[in-house]
């Protein structure tokens, strides 16, 4: 077939199923891979293909599956939801979205809501086949244990032939290594008809999907077979099980691709990523880090081992961990250090500034080349709101400080450790907020013989004044 323009896409994500084997109150399409729901990584890719109609078909937990689509973000483009109630098959699915596709003569693809890490690579190869006259496309792997899934039958010319069910095969069929993801593409100008023509007499009583290859070659319309490149694209989660499978796929094609832009991991099977998370060059990730949702690291940046970061954003140069944690609203700059055990929230670290011990910095906005000394903490919340502490340029909190806001630290202060800082301290003023040390002479064995003998009378049961 000779290759035409470029097609506008659709999508149709098929969402109803309940999941059962998932054994969960929650719907099986918004359990999470690499901390983004499934029906959040087709969506995503519904919007990375410019798709100009997306439409998901609820049926279980239709309202929450609804919701969470509407409020994915970005939004692909004319994304609306349609209710399969009952659910009768995967064409009858796909049919639900007669209406929103009204009029849509463009290529509709048909993906699953449980399989979320299909690329945009292979969708493309799927589109051009519509685009190059195919009446449908069908998307095909080759596991390496081809067990029982349904066989793609090819012709003499390479078309697709029919998909054979693993129970109705013949020995030769099942030889066969290329097998049907359940994922097609289909000229929209033909698809309603079509639909319309597939029933439900099977053993199940349900309408397939599938049966619309055999139509399609009834009408002379050519059906091509696409493959992907690697089986885990094509992964369906039904169960727990397959959930850490498609974790571990994403996590492994996240590191390679880390890898390959220039980041370093030093243990690579020991890195978890977001979905989002964004690594430059030179960066440089230790031993057993985790990185949540809405992190970006500028190049030369290190992550030490045993960190946690999410919602943060770190400048180039700076060092993190080791056992730090930064989280939402965390902005770490250039050449800023954040050592061990700090925890860093909603809070600024300006260039250069150091935090490198044991301390807790929340809704706070620390100066360049400030220094926080070991088990400093900014205290910012009162029970009921959350208050913010400003710390100068150059300023030095000793260790063991509480500064309690709302607080401002002026540029070049010094506050001396172990200091409750209550109220704003000037630029290079010098606060002191602790008790006054005492030092009683020769005090120490007198109250070092009334602890002993208090212990041997407790232990022996006596009471003061007893016999």
């Amino acid at each position: 077939m000779e290759e035409q323009a470029s097609l506008e896409k659709a999508f149709i994500i098929l969402a109803a199923g309940k999941g059962t084997r998932m054994r969960s109150e929650t719907p099986k399409v918004l359990h999470c891979v690499a901390h983004r729901t499934m029906l959040g990584h087709v969506l995503d890719l519904a919007r990375r293909a410019e798709a100009v109609r997306s439409v998901v078909v609820v049926g279980h937990g239709a309202e929450a599956v609804a919701k969470a689509a509407e409020a994915h973000r970005p939004a692909p483009a004319g994304l609306s939801s349609a209710l399969q109630e009952p659910q009768l098959g995967t064409a009858h699915a796909a049919a639900q979205a007669r209406e929103a596709l009204r009029g849509f003569g463009g290529a509709v693809f048909v993906l699953f809501a449980d399989t979320p890490l299909i690329t945009l690579k292979t969708l493309e190869q799927l589109g051009a086949a519509i685009s190059a006259g195919a009446g449908v496309a069908v998307l095909g792997f080759e596991p390496e244990d081809p067990a029982a899934y349904g066989r793609l039958i090819l012709d003499a010319e390479g078309g697709l032939a029919r998909i054979v069910e693993f129970k109705d095969a013949s020995a030769e069929e099942r030889a066969v290594r290329l097998c049907n993801s359940g994922v097609m593409a289909i000229d929209g100008a033909r698809l309603w008809g079509w639909l319309d023509r597939i029933d439900n007499e099977n053993a199940k009583g349900e309408f397939y999907l599938t049966d619309i290859v055999a139509l399609a070659r009834a009408d002379g319309a050519g059906v091509s077979v696409a493959r992907a490149d690697d089986p885990a694209e094509v992964l369906g989660v039904n169960d727990r099980a397959d959930l850490a499978a498609a974790e571990a796929a994403f996590q492994a094609r996240a590191r390679a691709a880390a890898m390959a832009d220039g980041v370093t991991l030093t243990a690579p099977e020991t890195v978890f990523f977001a979905h989002d998370t964004a690594l430059k060059p030179d960066v440089v990730v230790e031993p057993h880090v985790v990185f949540g949702p809405g992190v970006s690291v500028a190049a030369g940046a290190e992550i030490r081992a045993f960190s946690h970061l999410e919602g943060a954003r770190v400048e180039a140069g700076a060092v993190i961990g080791p056992y730090a944690r930064l989280r939402p609203g965390a902005e770490i700059g250039a050449d800023a250090r954040v050592g061990n055990f700090v925890e860093i929230k909603n809070a600024t670290l300006a260039p250069g500034a150091k935090a490198n011990h044991l301390s807790y910095l929340g809704d706070a906005a620390i100066g360049a080349g400030a220094n926080i000394g070991a088990g400093t903490i900014t205290c910012n919340y009162d029970g009921v709101l959350k208050h913010r502490t400003e710390i100068g340029a150059g300023a030095f909190v000793g260790s063991n400080s509480a500064l309690v806001a709302p607080v401002t630290v002026g540029a070049g202060a010094i506050v001396a450790a172990g200091s409750t800082i209550t109220a704003s301290v000037p630029e290079d003023a010098l606060a002191l907020a602790r008790g006054r040390q005492m030092s009683l002479e020769g005090r120490a064995p007198r109250l070092r013989e009334q602890l002993a003998l208090r212990k041997k009378r407790e232990r022996g049961g006596e009471t003061e004044g007893g016999t």
